[in-house]
């Protein structure tokens, strides 16, 4: 029997079990934020069985001037486009409709994202494809290689949908990706954001044998909203697989010499508290993880997890000062920051903290 991080705890027991947890009451005077909701926030329905989000007609949100991304154009942008179309390759950026594509086309960047465009898990908030999915390609980690070297690139993200069903989640794929980058592209940084691998070690540690420079694995969000924002994922395995990283990177780098960074995403938006959040930035920092991401969620289609409430600038500045104080090395907190934005920037951080 594979051994996993996680418990075997049904996801029913799990949403009752934070459930309980929200309600049970808390000491004040630990935090101004300590159990307040977000202002404004309206209440949130609960999710149905298999997270799809019940069918309740709200009224529309309309988005706020500090969630318009620059737009699109430009010859590097177009230029990108069409190296990714003549190579076969996908992007995060297009599949999961990011608003930071057009800057980051333009700047001659993309998050490569590897064992094809369609996904084994139905996550509510994510625009990717969904069902069953072709077989993975053996020539791909070569021509994302390639791609790299076409475009110049300095650091390479390079992120996957989640494949269940392959035998080692695609593993050996993302180790082979990062050791052709490493053959073709000497000197290139290389981050990957990986899938959970369904909690199973051995996985993990095919991709950590290849070297990244960045380890990344996303929370998403808050535990008591997994469920129905992550249906087939669990918020304790996920930081479990936080934690296995910075071990195995610290068992095999001595003190002070360089190390693998560890790193993960939030969304905020979907109904979380401000206390929650808090939480979850203690967490990361007492599993060692070095960098978090904080961004609004977009809903991507009708169909998809409802925004909540859109949070103001001040608000993801605050949370950037929170890590900070909490002993995060680096917070990227803005309404626009995506898990990849700003990567090579991120990657270079020693203890300071970026706002």
């Amino acid at each position: 029997m594979t051994t996993c991080w996680s418990s075997s705890t049904t996801r029913s027991a799990n949403a009752a079990a934070w459930s309980s947890r929200r309600a049970t009451s808390r000491p004040s005077g630990r935090s101004p934020w300590r159990n307040r909701p977000w202002p404004g926030t309206r209440s949130v329905n609960d999710v149905a069985g298999e997270g799809r989000v019940r069918s309740v007609r709200r009224h529309h949100l309309e988005k706020p001037a500090w969630l318009k991304a620059p737009g699109k154009g430009g010859d590097a942008y177009q230029e990108v486009k069409s190296l990714l179309r003549t190579a076969g390759l996908n992007t995060i950026c297009e599949s999961g409709d990011c608003p930071n594509r057009g800057e980051c086309f333009a700047n001659r960047t993309a998050t490569f994202m590897i064992m094809g465009d369609v996904c084994s898990r139905k996550c509510t908030f994510c625009n990717v494809k969904t069902g069953p999915a072709a077989a993975l390609e053996p020539g791909e980690p070569r021509r994302v290689a390639e791609a790299v070297r076409h475009l110049g690139l300095r650091f390479a993200v390079v992120t996957s949908v989640n494949r269940d069903e392959h035998p080692d989640g695609g593993s050996a794929h993302f180790a082979a990706t990062i050791r052709w980058i490493r053959r073709l592209n000497p000197g290139c940084g290389v981050e990957v954001l990986t899938p959970d691998f369904l909690g199973r070690p051995m996985q993990l540690h095919k991709v950590l044998a290849a070297a990244p420079d960045v380890f990344a694995h996303n929370l998403e969000t808050v535990p008591r909203l997994d469920p129905g924002v992550r249906p087939q994922a669990d918020h304790r395995r996920s930081l479990s697989v936080l934690r296995a990283a910075r071990q195995w990177s610290d068992a095999r780098h001595p003190a002070g010499g360089a190390r693998m960074k560890v790193k993960t995403g939030l969304m905020v938006g979907l109904g979380e508290t401000a206390d929650e959040v808090l939480d979850v930035l203690r967490s990361c920092r007492d599993r060692g993880v070095d960098i978090v991401t904080i961004g609004q969620y977009l809903q991507p289609t009708p169909r998809h997890h409802e925004v909540v409430r859109f949070c103001r600038p001040e608000e993801f500045e605050a949370f950037a000062r929170a890590g900070r104080e909490m002993g995060l090395p680096w917070v990227e907190s803005g309404p626009l920051v995506r898990s990849s934005y700003h990567a090579s920037e991120q990657s270079a951080v020693g203890e300071g903290t970026r706002d």
